[in-house]
């Protein structure tokens, strides 16, 4: 099973979680990357995510299958979240399983770091004071 989506709705990690359930995976890793509130981030309200859609979907479905091609006992599901996320709610979800935890990590690792570096997703801050700015990376 892999799956792979972006969404505009608060991402719901227990669906994630379901779909890549199978009794003969005994190791399953969730991560969600929420965006921060932080007084080193300038006390964001909210994120405003925009990308290429299609072109993130057919991205993180190709991060899926390398993870897949790496550990092939694994399965995973991955969403990104566009729109306005606002500070305390997840952004992007990975979810991994396999028969052992360490597969799992691996792979749920592999996910959110190349989805950080290859998805064509932006990110504008907008901050308590009224102001904003765009974020690299």
């Amino acid at each position: 099973m892999m799956s792979a989506a972006i969404t505009r709705n608060p991402i719901d990690v227990a669906t994630l979680i379901t779909q890549l359930a199978d009794p003969r995976l005994g190791g399953t890793v969730a991560f969600l990357g929420s965006v921060r509130r932080g007084p080193e981030d300038g006390a964001v309200t909210v994120i405003e995510y925009s990308a290429y859609e299609d072109m993130v979907v057919a991205e993180l479905e190709r991060i899926v299958r390398d993870a897949r091609a790496q550990w092939p006992d694994a399965v995973c599901a991955a969403q990104h979240r566009v729109g306005s996320v606002p500070a305390g709610e997840p952004s992007i979800a990975v979810v991994a399983a396999a028969p052992h935890r360490g597969a799992a990590f691996e792979a749920c690792r592999f996910v959110v770091d190349e989805a950080k570096r290859r998805l064509p997703v932006w990110k504008r801050e907008r901050f308590e004071d009224g102001t904003s700015q765009w974020r690299e990376g």
